[in-house]
């Protein structure tokens, strides 16, 4: 391999590294969020069928950003 190709493989390692992280980093919270409020929103229904309330709306926001 050209001295010239090592260097660009050593120059964008980093920056491929660090995105790598970063994605997986990212996407880990992302799907933790999701699972905690698909868990909260279990356990509210729960609790709300043992007081004997209805069931909670849901609360899907369908206006755009022009229409708030």
């Amino acid at each position: 391999m050209d001295d010239y190709w090592v260097a660009v493989v050593w120059t964008l390692l980093p920056t491929i590294v660090v995105s790598l992280i970063f994605f997986f980093v990212l996407r880990s919270v992302i799907r933790a969020d999701r699972n905690e409020r698909r868990e909260y929103a279990r356990l509210e229904a729960k609790e709300r069928v043992k007081l004997g309330m209805p069931p909670a709306a849901a609360s899907v926001d369908t206006t755009g950003p022009a229409e708030r």
